[in-house]
């Protein structure tokens, strides 16, 4: 049935409203009416779901490698490699659950089934924690350490936080996408609308964290463990049922199968008409679906591009594939629809955007490391009150919720006012390029900082291992420049891979930014061991040894300012050189009706 009639027959049993235009769905199926799905009601919900289940995971995650060390007695060493292979873990569960959203379960139901995983391992962690492992009672804190444990309850610690894993890493890419697929881009309201919810979307997620870093990290540095995994546990439940609580309101679309076979059959049918002739200008003769089906499997058609020319040889129509249309049969190992080829092309494009976005994770990843141990070597005391050295974060959260308001209140209207195009702002890819000039200056900030630090370190005493007369509050610029460059890098990069994925692998997008977060921590773990070994010589410490009044860590910030210098320069190139998706927005049935879409 066209897409028109459906959506008319459901105004009709509704009494009231518009369908959606981008193939969206309601609980039961059926085309989804604007008046009654979706926006705002139903992306408020996700933003407070996603503020809630951040602060649970945070809650375990930002002091796990204490726990490791105080309640476990694992090493320094051991502890940090158990949190890298655990958080390693996180961001490959996030490809799993991309799949399955994109493929099987649509994003609903990926949400909410990792969700509950998610749950039940914060529950069996709080238990444990409980009844078993924080023995003596009040164990755990910086000056009591717990005693042994057996091995079935160092086991079920273990199930606990890889349950945990598998529940956040799989939840998280879909929660975002989930949250835009709220608002229909082809509406110029709703699609504005869109856009800001990466914003909010990011902020929710930082100000969880913030109550983390803070208030439960407060109480699990005192050997409050059980509090704090069960007030975690109860945010999780919270954001579950909130979650939950708002399914009828959702919009959704459908599944699309496995993107695997799609892709590897595009890949055959081409290299099966490596030798066919093709016609300068062909694109009528490439195979595409009936015009009536307004979609593929609730999906939007892409639209054919230029490039990657030889995969268009998957979509020609060959005389073979003529006799085998006449059978009533098509071979889609030989015949590909063009927007099936589109697919692999738009995957292809992205894939030097991602590989640039790398380096600037790099950056990112060293609020948990270096700046930790920079500012443990600063002077860390007003009066008698002793600021944790990681707490400085909290600069970076402060500087997002800033940067978010006056890029969303300020920035962005003032560049509309300038440009000459209808379009909104900056576009994602100029305010990526934007949060890469922004980390090349947090990252000189925190070299000058660290030379500022050497110099007065060195004037009271070059070898000894105290903290210098320089205050750690000088690293709030560095901090504020971090999260800065987030607002215009991660929450660019969230609305651009969201936008130019097709409909079946937005989930997919998102856990691409998920993986450069995470090949960031392995590039940058690279980078010290490399920069360590060379630097390191008979009679030198090199950049960054154990004690870092005699080494040069400011050398190591001012490399990684180069280095993001040398990836801005591949990156403007990458940009100009990618061309953006193009979906067919409406289905044509008549020219005087209205269009609608399924």
């Amino acid at each position: 049935m066209a897409c028109l009639q459906v959506c008319k027959e459901d105004k009709f049993k509704e009494g009231e409203g518009e369908c959606t235009f981008d193939g969206t769905v309601d609980w039961h199926g059926r085309p989804a009416i604007k008046a009654k799905s979706g926006q705002w009601a139903a992306g408020i919900i996700i933003l407070l779901n996603q503020g809630l289940a951040t602060l649970a995971f945070f809650g375990v995650g930002v002091n796990l490698v204490l726990f490791l060390t105080r309640v476990l007695q694992q090493s320094n060493a051991d502890a940090a490699n158990n949190v890298s292979k655990w958080t390693g873990t996180v961001y490959i569960f996030s490809l799993v659950g991309a799949f399955l959203s994109d493929s099987y379960w649509g994003r609903y139901k990926t949400c909410a089934v990792f969700q509950v995983i998610f749950v039940i391992g914060l529950v069996i962690l709080s238990l444990a924690s409980h009844l078993f492992l924080i023995r003596p009672k009040g164990c755990g804190d910086e000056l009591t350490p717990c005693g042994s444990h057996s091995s079935m309850e160092v086991s079920l610690f273990y199930l606990s936080i890889y349950l945990i894993a598998l529940g956040n890493g799989g939840y998280q890419p879909n929660i975002a996408t989930f949250g835009a697929d709220q608002f229909d881009e082809d509406d110029p309201r709703e699609g504005y609308s869109k856009v800001a919810f990466f914003s909010y979307f990011y902020l929710a997620l930082n100000l969880g964290s913030l109550f983390s870093n803070t208030i439960l990290g407060y109480f699990e540095d005192e050997g409050m463990w059980a509090l704090g995994f069960w007030m975690s546990a109860g945010s999780a439940f919270a954001a579950l049922v909130l979650f939950l609580g708002g399914t009828a309101r959702y919009r959704h679309f459908k599944p699309s199968g496995n993107p695997l076979s799609r892709f590897g059959q595009v890949i055959i049918a081409a290299m099966k008409k490596c030798r066919v002739e093709m016609p300068p200008d062909g694109e009528e003769e490439l195979y595409d679906v009936d015009r009536k089906d307004c979609s593929m499997n609730g999906n939007r058609k892409i639209l054919h591009t230029d490039g990657f020319k030889f995969l268009d040889r998957a979509a020609f129509i060959s005389s073979r594939d003529i006799d085998d249309q006449k059978r009533g049969c098509r071979n889609p190992w030989r015949l590909c629809p063009i927007t099936q080829v589109e697919e692999v092309k738009c995957i292809l494009r992205l894939l030097p955007i991602w590989l640039c976005t790398i380096i600037y994770s790099v950056v990112f990843t060293q609020m948990a490391s270096l700046f930790v141990e920079q500012g443990a070597a600063m002077k860390t005391t007003i009066s008698n009150f002793k600021i944790p050295p990681a707490s400085m974060s909290t600069f970076d959260i402060l500087s997002v919720a800033f940067f978010i308001f006056l890029y969303r209140r300020v920035l962005d209207p003032l560049v509309s006012s300038f440009k000459q195009t209808s379009s909104k702002g900056l576009t994602e890819l100029q305010r990526m390029g934007v949060g890469l000039v922004i980390a090349i200056m947090a990252m000189v900030s925190a070299g000058l900082v660290e030379c500022y630090r050497l110099k007065y370190a060195r004037k009271d005493c070059k070898h000894c291992e105290g903290s210098s007369s320089l205050s750690i509050f000088w690293q709030a610029p560095q901090y504020a420049l971090i999260g800065a460059s987030e607002v215009f890098m991660y929450v660019g990069q969230l609305e651009f891979f969201n936008a130019q994925t097709p409909d079946g692998l937005k989930s997919f997008g998102s856990a691409l930014c998920m993986t450069s977060i995470s090949l960031g921590n392995y590039v940058s773990s690279l980078l010290v061991t490399m920069v360590v070994k060379i630097s390191t010589e008979d009679h030198m410490p090199g950049w960054i040894p154990g004690n870092l009044n005699t080494g040069h860590l400011d050398r190591f910030y001012f490399l990684l300012a180069g280095l993001t210098t040398i990836d801005l320069v591949v990156y403007m190139a990458c940009a100009r050189w990618y061309k953006s998706i193009k979906l067919e927005k409406k289905c044509e049935e008549n020219d005087h009706e209205e269009n609608f879409r399924v």
